[in-house]
């Protein structure tokens, strides 16, 4: 028992002794440097040293950009990033698919052909409001035969008035004339046709006469393709039998820039030309009288 005792305390003894190392001038043997140590102290020391390399290892991994490096840990703001990507990959190409349909539609206007928008054909949905039961009221209905009887060209609904001495005072508009060329149908309410035709070399584009926002872009069977533009003063101005448009609904033209396409299209074209109508608070005027085509 002692034995063990006095060897307890020789193996401690051993820790605590002290040690001295000396850095010397190989040549000369001159002593530069000398630390007294135990072992001890180079446990302790070491270990203190070990302990502050794993705490700043650590804070620079987790506040620094370098746990990206580490397999499995990703950044947090890499997701955002992605869908940001990808949102703004969508972007560029439907950009780059209308820019291509301009193109080739540009390509056909100087090579003299017709040209048409296509517009890629959509899923039907339907289905997905069959259970759905509405019922328009009898004013919402009212409205929408009103509207589409002046857009599509059919009967339209005017008031009496006396044309030749209350027609409506807009003789102080600088009208841009839309197109170029021979008026073959005059202006003849009794007939009902409520603008000019005019016709004019093929593939002509035709311009705005005002500044405006268009504020129907379609096509009907009567008329073709049709565009309105809304301008200011409550006027109107209509131009049918497109073979194409140039602009969205809802897009703002200037005075003089190209929004459509002279054509045929439509049952009530006999040829290419252009049929244009000016609606002054809801009741249409002659063309003739405020532009010189």
């Amino acid at each position: 028992m002692a034995q063990e005792i006095k060897k307890k305390e020789k193996w401690y003894r051993k820790l605590r002794n002290k040690y001295k190392l000396v850095i010397l001038n190989d040549e000369t043997y001159e002593e530069k440097i000398s630390f007294k140590l135990s072992r001890l102290n180079v446990f302790v020391a070491s270990g203190t040293i070990a302990i502050l390399l794993i705490i700043i290892t650590t804070i620079i991994i987790a506040f620094t950009r370098l746990r990206e490096y580490i397999p499995g840990y990703t950044d947090v703001n890499l997701y955002e990033q992605l869908y940001k990507i990808e949102e703004l990959t969508d972007s560029l190409d439907a950009d780059a698919r209308q820019k291509s349909l301009y193109l080739e539609n540009l390509r056909l206007i100087l090579s003299g052909k017709d040209t048409t928008i296509i517009s890629p054909l959509k899923e039907d949905t339907v289905g997905n409001y069959s259970n759905i039961s509405s019922f328009a009221s009898r004013d919402d209905s009212a409205f929408r035969e009103e509207f589409e009887e002046q857009m599509m060209g059919s009967e339209v609904r005017i008031p009496d008035r006396d044309h030749g001495g209350s027609r409506p005072d807009i003789s102080s508009f600088s009208f841009f004339t839309p197109l170029r060329g021979i008026v073959t149908s005059k202006f003849d309410p009794a007939s009902r046709h409520y603008g000019v035709d005019i016709v004019s070399v093929q593939n002509e584009a035709i311009k705005a006469t005002l500044d405006g926002v268009v504020i129907f872009k379609g096509w009907t069977l009567e008329t073709g393709y049709t565009v309105c533009l809304q301008h200011e003063n409550d006027l109107v101005s209509v131009y049918k039998h497109n073979s194409a448009i140039l602009k969205e609904q809802g897009s703002y033209v200037k005075a003089g820039d190209p929004i459509a396409i002279i054509g045929s299209s439509g049952e009530y074209s006999t040829g290419p030309h252009l049929h244009f109508e000016l609606w002054y608070n809801g009741v249409p005027v002659d063309p003739t009288d405020f532009i010189k085509f």
